[in-house]
């Protein structure tokens, strides 16, 4: 809820599978039991992720999706957007029909925040999407944005470093905020002098910074990323304390985590962790580190 009991709303504009979650696909569900309204807009609908090396269904065409969100402009249904949520960017040209669709809700709400998710890749995998995608992030989309949730190697990518410690990773966020936006979630710190079998995330916005760990699993979870995006900019925006949505955030991604990988299935057990996602058991608690 936001202010005066209205239900705060998000336009997420993402990739969907049929099977499994990742993209909108892992984003809307959170969102919806957090209780906001979520509308969701496809970038592509595939039978599946794109890890399993195999997959069917049509990439949308920009414009498509600039025809589906014009039509929900017609409506008046921007004028009471809270958000707007961007992750993976299946297409080269899709950046400027998300920007558009950024521009319209800012004109009608002024305090409305754009939270781009720049989805490029990782440490173990390298850059898994088109060469001029990461440019275009870097160069046109970040700027924009409010909020950004690079994990560690993509934050590395956006501001032309390798951070490996706190201090690295700290600056590398002062400089990825020098581009444009207020706050900056890092997922997958991966500090040499981090506790061991940990995992860390780190949120920044104004002069704080808060680091949390948790265990590190052993598993890879498509769709965790696009999960803590959607849960964050949810957190942020209700209560607007950057540690208050990193606790919550990291208690409900965890707990689908471990969850995943008890279950010994590939796919995230999104709808088994709901009551996890609605009520966060805040077991790891953030350090201020600035």
């Amino acid at each position: 809820m936001g202010d005066n009991g209205r239900v705060t709303t998000i336009v997420s504009i993402q990739s969907a599978v049929a099977y499994g979650h990742v993209g909108n696909s892992a984003a809307v569900f959170p969102l919806q039991r957090l209780g906001v309204e979520v509308w969701p807009v496809y970038t592509v609908t595939f039978s599946n992720h794109t890890g399993y090396g195999a997959w069917r269904g049509p990439l949308i065409p920009a414009n498509d999706v600039r025809e589906v969100i014009l039509g929900m402009h017609e409506r008046g249904a921007l004028d009471g957007v809270d958000a707007v949520l961007s992750g993976y960017q299946g297409g080269t040209e899709i950046g400027a029909v998300i920007l558009d669709a950024v521009a319209r809700v800012k004109a009608a709400n002024p305090s409305a925040i754009y939270a781009c998710d720049p989805v490029m890749g990782n440490a173990a995998s390298g850059c898994f999407v088109h060469p001029d995608i990461p440019v275009l992030l870097r160069d046109q989309v970040v700027p924009n944005a409010d909020l950004i949730t690079p994990n560690q190697f993509e934050l590395g990518y956006l501001t032309g470093t390798a951070p490996e410690t706190l201090a690295d990773t700290l600056a590398a966020v002062d400089a990825a905020r020098a581009m444009g936006p207020s706050t900056v979630l890092v997922t997958s710190v991966l500090r040499p002098d981090r506790p061991a079998g940990m995992i860390e995330m780190l949120a920044v916005h104004g002069d704080q910074a808060w680091l949390v760990a948790t265990p590190h699993l052993p598993m890879k979870a498509n769709g965790s990323g696009d999960v803590t995006a959607a849960l964050f900019t949810a957190h942020l925006l209700a209560s607007g304390r950057v540690e208050e949505a990193l606790a919550k955030t990291v208690s409900s991604v965890y707990a689908l985590l471990a969850r995943t990988l008890e279950s010994g299935r590939r796919e995230l057990q999104l709808v088994q962790s709901q009551e996890d996602i609605a009520h966060p058991a805040m077991e790891f608690t953030p350090q201020r580190v600035r």
